[in-house]
């Protein structure tokens, strides 16, 4: 035994919040973030409704997570948020 801990390939997760050009948020779950960003900026198919038509979209925060599960409950947390709330988070970063 070495004494390492196993490697696991699980990837990370991320809750991340975008600016909509309306000044509107938008928060949502990806294993990656950059290209989740191109995706509700460029691909129709791909992005959700919400941002289609609020395009551009801005990265203003997101926060790492070890599954799935985890990000999901944290992205409803934060979706259940009022919008001060959601602004005070996104100062205390």
């Amino acid at each position: 035994m070495s004494g390492l801990a196993p490697v696991t390939n699980k990837p990370h997760w991320y809750v991340y919040i975008l600016k909509c050009a309306d000044n509107t948020l938008y928060t949502g779950i990806t294993i990656d973030v950059e290209r989740r960003i191109e995706e509700h900026n460029h691909d129709n198919k791909l992005a959700a409704k919400y941002t289609r038509v609020r395009r551009p979209v801005k990265l203003v925060y997101h926060e790492k997570l070890k599954s799935r599960s985890l990000a999901a409950k944290r992205e409803a947390e934060i979706k259940k948020l009022k919008r001060n709330a959601k602004k005070m988070l996104l100062t205390n970063i």
